[in-house]
C-alpha cells in the first residue's frame, strides 16, 4: 500500500508538472496584446482600429485569439476601433480568487476597463457566455452602450446534470488536484469530439482547434470554465431570467444546426422579450457562428451601429432648437464617434 501510494503520488506530480510545462509553453508561443492591472487582476487584450469603439468578449473555454482566428476581429477593424478581452481566467488574463465573477461582476470590469482607456461610449459583441456578459453591460451601463451584438447566447438555461458535473472540478482540494493532473490531459483526448460538437454541420475552423486546445487544457483556465458551468447551474436553478428591460439597439445571431442547446430557440425568445431587437438565424452553422460565418456577423455589427447612429441623428434633430431661439456664441467644437 505504501508503494502503491507512493508510485500514484509521483505520477501525478509528474502530471501535473507536464500539465505545467504545456500551460506555460501555449502562452509564450502566442504572446500578443497589451495587459492592464484592473480590479485587482491583470486583464489582457488585443487591439486594432479606429472609429466607434467595438468590445469583443468570447465564450466559456474560449479566449481573445478566437475572434482574431475567425476573422471577425481583422474585418470589424476596418471600421471600428477593436478590443478584444480575456474574460477573467481565460488566455492570458488572470482570476483572483475570493469573488464569484458572476456575468455582473464582468461587465462591471470591462465597463471599468473600457474607461480607463478613455472609451465612453461603445458597441459590445458577446459569444456564448459572453453574450451574457453583452446584456448585462446593455442594462447596467446603458448609457455607455451604443448596441449589443448577441451571437449564440445561452439566455434561458435549465437545470442540466451535465452543468453540474462540469462544474464539480471547481470545487477546493479535490477539483484542484483533478484539474492539475488527469482533467488537462482527459480534455485534450476529447478535442476532436469537443470540436465537432461545436462546430458541426458546419466545417471544423482548423486553425482554432490547433492553437486553443493547449489554452483550453490549462489547469488555470480549466478552473475559470468550470466556475462559470457552476454560474450557469445556478441561473438556471435560482434565476428566472428577464430581458424585457433591455433598452439599446440589439442583435441576435444563432446557428441552425447549433447541437449544444436549442440556440435557435433561446434567440427566438430573447428576440420577443427585447424591444426591437434583430434577429438572424445562419443557416448551416453551429455554435460557432462567428467561425462560420464572420461576414454575417460584422455585417450584424454593422447593422447595429447604424441603427445606434440613427437613434442619435433622431434625437439631436428632436432637441435642435429653431432658428429664432439661436444666440451668438463661441463656435463649436465637432467630435466624431471613436474620439477621446
Amino acid at each position: 500500500m505504501k508503494l502503491a501510494t507512493v508510485l500514484f503520488l509521483a505520477a501525478s506530480a509528474a502530471l501535473a508538472g507536464y500539465n505545467a510545462i504545456r500551460a506555460r509553453r501555449a502562452i509564450v508561443s502566442r504572446a500578443c496584446g497589451r495587459v492592464m492591472k484592473i480590479d485587482g487582476l491583470r486583464l489582457h487584450f488585443i487591439e486594432s482600429g479606429s472609429g466607434m469603439p467595438l468590445l469583443l468578449l468570447h465564450g466559456n473555454g474560449s479566449m481573445a485569439e478566437d475572434f482574431k482566428s475567425s476573422g471577425v476581429f481583422d474585418e470589424a477593424a476596418k471600421t471600428y476601433r477593436v478590443l478584444a478581452f480575456d474574460r477573467p481566467g481565460f488566455g492570458r488574463s488572470s482570476r483572483p480568487r475570493g469573488r464569484h465573477w458572476s456575468a455582473c461582476d464582468q461587465a462591471d470590469l470591462i465597463h471599468a476597463a473600457a474607461g480607463r482607456l478613455g472609451i465612453k461610449k461603445y458597441l459590445v459583441l458577446g459569444h456564448s457566455w459572453g453574450a451574457w456578459i453583452a446584456l448585462e453591460l446593455a442594462r447596467r451601463h446603458s448609457s455607455s452602450v451604443a448596441g449589443i451584438v448577441l451571437v449564440s447566447g445561452y439566455y434561458y438555461p435549465p437545470p442540466r446534470v451535465d452543468l453540474a458535473l462540469a462544474a464539480l472540478p471547481a470545487l477546493p482540494v479535490i477539483g484542484t488536484a483533478f484539474r492539475h493532473t488527469l482533467l488537462p490531459l482527459l480534455v485534450r483526448l476529447a478535442w476532436p469530439w469537443a470540436m465537432k460538437k461545436i462546430f458541426q454541420p458546419a466545417v471544423i475552423a482548423s486553425d482554432f482547434a490547433a492553437f486553443a486546445k493547449d489554452f483550453a487544457s490549462r489547469p488555470s483556465q480549466l478552473r475559470a470554465v468550470c466556475s462559470e458551468s457552476a454560474s450557469m447551474l445556478a441561473a438556471a436553478l435560482w434565476r428566472k431570467a428577464t430581458y424585457k428591460d433591455i433598452s439599446v439597439p440589439t442583435g441576435i445571431m444563432a446557428g441552425s444546426g447549433d447541437r449544444l442547446f436549442d440556440a435557435e430557440g433561446d434567440a427566438r425568445r430573447l428576440h420577443a422579450e427585447v424591444g426591437r431587437s434583430l434577429l438572424e438565424v445562419v443557416p448551416g452553422a453551429g455554435h460557432m457562428v462567428h467561425q462560420s460565418a464572420p461576414q454575417a456577423v460584422v455585417g450584424m455589427v454593422h447593422t447595429i451601429a447604424a441603427r445606434h447612429a440613427s437613434f442619435q441623428s433622431t434625437h439631436r434633430r428632436r432637441h435642435e432648437p429653431r432658428a429664432d431661439e439661436f444666440e451668438p456664441g463661441p463656435a463649436a467644437q465637432t467630435f466624431q464617434a471613436g474620439d477621446k
